[in-house]
């Protein structure tokens, strides 16, 4: 197998953590780094040595995955998955679900390594690796965050870091992105909280709206027009209703769904790589393990609280493809302004978190261009319309009790460098004007523009 640089480099600090006494190692990389290309690596250097290998999964898109790389490898295995008949090679991919209820016809496997190890505290996860306390463990995953802040500490014993999502695109490996937020139309503050997440019924009680669509579509049709895109979405209604309306925009589009034959959803991807399908809108179906680098845009219509969940979604369109140039990101619901840019280094740890670091994590420094909506890093234009951007002093951030008055200073100086009726428009809707187009007139022919 030929790794890449980087790859290659993560194998050699594997090694390296358990030359050093570590039993447990947990490597991160970022969605499209390959993760599965190492592991296929290392079990085929264990089963060279007549070495047992079970690797565990919890999707059957990743045991698909993990199953095709092992043999583009040239390695002779077995799956342990419900209708799949069972064999005695000694390199098994395992379906977690499936595994649980064999343990005991099982042999004891010399590694086991666990994909998307975010998942390894759970029940069933516990229980094969309780079973089996003599084997090594290799995790992998992107995104070493859970919602409930608890840690992996207790299934791993050190984190090995391969690249980070800017390394990797300076490198060519990811596509470089473009964000946009438009205005939220929806008080999300209304939605209530469930295990740590937006209650996703309420959620999509929220989104599920002619105007609300409207606006997803508008945006799609203006900035990205026809490209393969990933709506995702809070609930399978949502899901079904932000399909149809894209067809009625015009736009080819479907659902995928858990509700879908595998048959049926592999044919929806193919389509949408090939152009056949301009949208899919999908709820928690695609995510881990789905592969489909011709996608370039994610239209985010799921407002969640998970750091994890978001740098999924964005993660399936950063893979690089011919002819695409960048991924692009249109978020309706401010994922972006909890969480961050998918390219920000984070400090990733084994340890739980303490719930007050969980409530009052600070919130990310995300500039809206209010012409164009890009969203950006703070600096002093749009790097998309050159539109200006107001910068304010750090230091009155910092007081209490000017945040108010600094808001009202960044709209009148807004309005203030607006040139054009569409930006006076923006702004109206911004300040959630009644009738923004009649005030943008107002103050447009007022001071006398063309």
């Amino acid at each position: 197998m030929q790794l890449r640089p980087y790859q290659e480099a993560a194998v050699a600090d594997l090694r390296r953590a358990y030359a050093t006494g570590h039993r447990a190692p947990l490597l991160v990389m970022p969605t499209g780094a390959g993760k599965t290309q190492v592991f296929t690596f290392i079990t085929a250097a264990m089963s060279q040595r007549g070495r047992r290998v079970t690797i565990l999964v919890h999707r059957r898109e990743l045991i698909a995955q993990a199953s095709r790389k092992l043999t583009q490898a040239g390695v002779t295995h077995g799956i342990i998955a419900a209708g799949t008949p069972a064999t005695n090679a000694p390199i098994q991919v395992a379906s977690v679900q499936t595994l649980v209820r064999r343990l005991e016809k099982s042999p004891a496997p010399d590694l086991i390594i666990i994909d998307e190890a975010h998942h390894a505290v759970a029940g069933s996860w516990g229980r094969i690796l309780d079973h089996w306390p003599d084997a090594l463990r290799l995790g992998v995953t992107a995104t070493p965050a859970r919602l409930d802040g608890r840690g992996l500490r207790d299934n791993f014993d050190v984190i090995v870091h391969g690249p980070t999502v800017s390394d990797l695109t300076a490198a060519g490996y990811l596509a470089p992105s473009k964000l946009y937020a438009p205005p939220i139309k929806v008080d999300l503050s209304t939605i209530p909280i469930r295990a740590g997440d937006f209650a996703s019924d309420a959620a999509a009680t929220a989104m599920d709206k002619p105007s609300i669509t409207g606006d997803a579509i508008d945006h799609y049709r203006r900035i990205c027009p026809g490209a393969p895109a990933i709506a995702f979405c809070c609930t399978t209604d949502h899901a079904e209703n932000v399909a149809a309306q894209f067809r009625y925009a015009g736009f080819t589009s479907q659902a995928i769904l858990g509700t879908t034959t595998i048959a049926q959803r592999d044919q929806q991807l193919k389509d949408l790589a090939s152009g056949a399908i301009q949208i899919l809108t999908s709820v928690d179906v695609i995510s881990e393990g789905t592969d489909v680098p011709a996608v370039t845009a994610a239209i985010l219509l799921r407002p969640t609280a998970s750091l994890g969940l978001y740098l999924q979604q964005v993660g399936r369109i950063l893979r690089p493809a011919a002819g695409k140039t960048h991924a692009i990101v249109l978020d309706h619901v401010g994922n972006i302004h909890r969480h961050g840019w998918p390219d920000d280094v984070r400090t990733w740890s084994l340890d739980s978190k303490p719930r007050r670091q969980r409530d009052n994590a600070p919130a990310p420094t995300v500039r809206t261009c209010p012409v164009c909506f890009a969203a950006f890093k703070p600096q002093p234009i749009c790097p998309c319309c050159g539109a200006p951007s107001e910068l304010t002093p750090r230091e009155i951030q910092q007081r209490d009790g000017e945040l108010q008055e600094l808001e009202r200073r960044t709209q009148r100086r807004q309005q203030g460098i607006a040139r054009s009726l569409k930006e006076l428009i923006h702004i109206g809707q911004q300040r959630g004007m009644k009738n923004p187009i009649g005030w943008a007139k107002h103050v447009f022919y007022a001071r006398g523009l063309k």
